[in-house]
């Protein structure tokens, strides 16, 4: 794959990229680069966790080394317990890479990385203390305000988890990192502070949030708006079924946005078309190429609510399939690292 399909394939989806000159001279120097996406353990992993997968699934097939940073200390920097640091941290490195085995992406260039494993040596830390002294409180509360749960009175832990997240990119030695747009003000601080520390910017991919069920951003801590990778069958039928899903609305359709960035995608990547069975009375089954055409549809009324959730809820089943594999093993794991 030449450089420019390289290009292409990690833009797609995204929301924004610093910037896109930077990723293309990347990609024309270096066969191999290396990219990270970090996941704080707090909630638990839910199926909008596949948008991102899918994402590093495009940097895989591009070429690049994927590096999953599972976060324990910028968790406990988030209001995590410290006590439910090891056990939520084995929940993830449990889950996250059965997201990849479900999108049928390569494991061999993936390496998860435990965040303590290094940024509690006595390198990275004095560079924490470094860029402490170079950054302002207003700064620092400014760049985790999108991501940290800072509150009215906010802890000196929140505002060292921009410090710290820009760090992990040397520490890392990766070239580009990947988020959501909510990462937008972390990602230009990180711009900003390595150069002051001697160390060069990296390139930064963002997508899009996608909506949850009930039409907001997919949540972990909100049950209604989220599905589950541990939820049988019928719990996710009947959370599908109570999706928001007007007829005829695009906007903050938390259905259509999981078919545009997951489903479609996958369909497109294998030749694939998606199939939406409706009866004969209503105009029998009809088939879809693209997300593009499926939206148009929507748009019109063309396909009912209904209609779109049950094909919706067929496609999440089959992504859960590693998951329910495993689930005894999963589960107990999942009560263990989230009592409550």
């Amino acid at each position: 794959m030449d450089a420019a399909k390289r290009f292409d394939l990690i833009r797609r989806n995204t929301a924004e990229i610093l910037t896109e000159e930077e990723l293309q001279k990347l990609l024309a120097a270096k066969k191999k680069p290396a990219v990270y996406l970090g996941t704080a353990i707090t909630g638990k992993p839910h199926v909008g966790y596949f948008v991102w997968a899918l994402k590093m699934a495009d940097f895989l097939r591009a070429g690049f080394r994927v590096r999953l940073l599972l976060a324990d200390l910028h968790g406990a920097l988030d209001n995590c317990p410290w006590d439910a640091l090891e056990k939520r941290y084995a929940y993830y490195a449990a889950v996250l890479p059965l997201l990849f085995e479900a999108l049928g992406a390569p494991l061999k260039d993936i390496e998860l990385v435990k965040g303590s494993s290094f940024q509690l040596s006595k390198e990275y830390m004095l560079d924490v203390l470094k860029a402490g002294s170079l950054t302002t409180v207003h700064d620092a509360t400014k760049a985790a305000s999108e991501v940290v749960k800072l509150g009215e009175h906010p802890k000196l832990g929140g505002i060292l988890y921009p410090v710290m997240q820009a760090l992990d990119e040397q520490y890392l030695d990766v070239d580009v990192q990947y988020g959501g747009i909510d990462q937008r003000k972390i990602f230009v601080f990180a711009r900003e502070l390595l150069p002051k520390l001697g160390y060069r910017p990296r390139v930064e991919v963002m997508t899009p949030l996608v909506p949850g069920l009930i039409g907001k951003k997919m949540s972990a801590s909100d049950e209604r708006s989220k599905i589950d990778l541990l939820d049988d069958e019928a719990t996710v039928q009947k959370k599908v079924e109570g999706a928001y899903c007007e007829e005829g609305t695009v906007e903050d359709n938390g259905v259509l946005a999981f078919l545009k960035y997951v489903v479609m995608v996958l369909k497109q990547d294998h030749g694939g078309q998606l199939v939406v069975e409706r009866p004969a009375k209503f105009g029998g089954p009809v088939s879809f190429a693209s997300y593009d055409a499926l939206e148009e549809a929507y748009a019109a009324k063309k396909i009912h609510p209904m209609d779109l959730k049950s094909v919706v809820a067929k496609e999440v089943n089959a992504l859960l399939t590693p998951f329910r594999k495993r689930h005894a093993g999963l589960l107990r794991l999942a009560k263990e690292g989230y009592p409550g």
